[in-house]
């Protein structure tokens, strides 16, 4: 049998209709907004319907990401349909893909081979529209804006100090920094301005985090978009623009209802970036999720040091969530990565490499289980060049901070190749003594959460904060906002600010070049190293290989 690709696989499925995979819920096409036979969104105002659900969570995160590829989404989703497979009724809850990394570097992420959700493409692509909802509400406060200062500034907007942004969801560096307003004195103000991706943006992180439609609104009239001469914070709900918003978000904030290719039904919901934003699907979804099934998979982006942390620290500590167990998603090729070995030979057997490596999956596993106090399970995504003796070093490493380690074929077998994963998930689920801390005190400085995260999460000795960063940090505490949860802006590729620092590095610090507030989203977002909000294209983007036939079959997508 020939290779197929993701998208070859996808296509070749036949899905069941959406009004049926609801019925696995006990959802009637009353309960649904309905958008083809295969996608449909989910009224959020169900989760006042009483279920009597008790589900369990299970968080799925990984190693430092490489070029060599882990397979979180794939493992997500396999175990998923493996959970169902042994009998548990499961749903799956992930974010929905950004067109920037679909047509970038990473590609799509609706999971792959045999573990992924449909339809693929449309996924992919536009899906329900949920994304333009939101870039259309963020550049709707930036036009109101701009609009007040041009029709008399009677808030007294320090042009020199607006912070709001526009935002497209596509990877253009050219747009990162520009000046407009120019032409004619009736065409606005010339000032300097920027974009940043739509996944980056406060909106998407405060509609992600948002209970309802009411809580959006507030969110949304909090959000600080510039500050007066006199140095005072200005608010959207001053510009009186969080109503017009959020009705352009009334039905983006309806959950979205897609399935497996086995038939789990999945919601794909909201997809703030994990290296700048909190990373994880909307807590709308994963509530629902939990409304209505007795097992919720779901996915932090990246790293365990970056998605799982601000799931743990940001996501639960807001929503009162506690997950009962956790996946941590490598494979050897990637710690061989980490130990050193170039891309082009990491099919050969390397103990030695491989023991370098092991380093960056043992952190994040001290992490999960002796900082965080949660039970885990190390999933290794077998690949077919892996050896016995690379497997059984990966076990027996991690059997010392007592964790088990689970190899996982979904990539080939979907479900059935994460029947082993999904039983000792079911089995740290059922013996969970509920045990569950944060990685700092919500009353601690602005200084010491930063510094909480970095030495206690990514092993920093410390932090060094720029001239601004120290500047905007007594800013922020003398406007009361020290309080709030802190989202570290950094690479996905290092436990480090540096992204060519592999391993487990140790004797380092952290450098804090800037702070924002999200006061929508409710955190201190900390800019780190060289980390942007505004992606480029690489040198050839995977945007070129994509197409569509006549007969409107794409391809190229992975």
């Amino acid at each position: 049998m020939g290779f197929k690709s993701d998208i070859e696989i996808a296509q070749e499925a036949t899905p069941q209709d959406i009004r049926e995979i609801a019925k696995k819920l006990n959802l009637t096409e009353d309960d649904l907004d309905l958008y083809g036979k295969y996608k449909a969104k989910v009224d959020y105002n169900l989760l006042k319907k009483e279920t009597g659900k008790d589900a369990k969570l299970v968080l799925v995160t990984a190693i430092n990401p490489t070029p060599a590829g882990e397979g979180k989404t794939t493992t997500t989703i396999g175990v998923s349909d493996a959970l169902s497979r042994l009998g548990k009724n499961t749903m799956v809850a992930l974010r929905e893909p950004s067109l920037g990394p679909v047509f970038g570097v990473k590609g799509g992420a609706a999971g792959g081979g045999y573990s992924q959700v449909v339809p693929m493409e449309d996924i992919n692509l536009h899906f329900t529209g949920d994304f333009h909802a939101i870039g259309a509400a963020n550049n709707l406060l930036a036009a109101m804006l701009d609009n007040h200062i041009k029709q008399g500034n009677e808030l007294n907007v320090d042009l020199k100090k607006i912070t709001w942004r526009r935002c497209v969801d596509m990877n253009d560096r050219q747009l990162r920094n520009v000046i407009d307003g120019l032409g004619a004195s009736g065409d606005g103000v010339v000032r300097q301005d920027g974009f940043d991706i739509t996944v980056a943006s406060e909106v998407m992180a405060a509609f992600c985090l948002s209970n309802d439609i009411t809580d959006l609104k507030e969110r949304l009239g909090r959000i600080i978009v510039a500050y007066s001469v006199a140095g005072e914070p200005i608010t959207a709900a001053q510009l009186k623009a969080n109503g017009a918003m959020a009705a352009l978000l009334k039905d983006a904030l309806k959950p979205n209802l897609v399935q497996t290719l086995e038939g789990t039904p999945a919601f794909i919901h909201g997809g703030p970036f994990a290296n700048i934003a909190h990373g994880c699907n909307s807590l709308i979804a994963t509530r629902m999720a939990m409304h209505f099934a007795d097992y919720v998979v779901t996915e932090a982006g990246f790293g365990a040091d970056l998605g799982a942390e601000k799931f743990l620290d940001i996501k639960c500590r807001m929503a009162g969530l506690k997950p009962d167990a956790v996946i941590i998603v490598a494979t050897v090729r990637a710690l061989k990565y980490n130990g050193g070995v170039a891309k082009a030979d990491l099919n050969n057997e390397n103990l030695e490499a491989l023991k370098n490596g092991l380093p960056n999956l043992l952190k994040h596993v001290e992490n999960i289980t002796q900082v965080f106090k949660l039970p885990a399970v190390v999933a290794i995504n077998e690949f077919p060049f892996d050896s016995q003796a690379e497997l059984d070093l990966v076990k027996s490493e991690c059997q010392k901070l007592g964790v088990n380690v689970a190899i996982s074929q979904v990539w080939a077998k979907g479900g059935e190749g994460g029947e082993a994963l999904a039983s000792e998930v079911i089995r740290l689920v059922e013996g969970n003594e509920g045990g569950f801390e944060f990685s700092y005190d919500l009353d601690m400085s602005i200084q010491e959460k930063i510094e909480a995260i970095a030495t206690r999460i990514y092993g920093a000795d410390g932090v060094d904060f720029a001239p601004a960063a120290a500047k905007e940090m007594e800013r922020l505490t003398s406007l009361g906002f020290d309080k709030v949860p802190i989202c570290m802006a950094k690479t996905q590729y290092s436990l480090t600010d540096d992204q060519k620092k592999l391993g487990r590095p140790t004797g380092f610090k952290i450098t804090v070049r800037e702070l924002n507030i999200s006061a929508g989203a409710g955190f201190i977002v900390a800019l780190t190293g060289e980390i942007m909000k505004m992606p480029g294209l690489p040198k050839v983007p995977a945007a070129e290989k994509i197409d569509v036939s006549e007969n409107g079959l794409i391809s190229g997508l992975f």
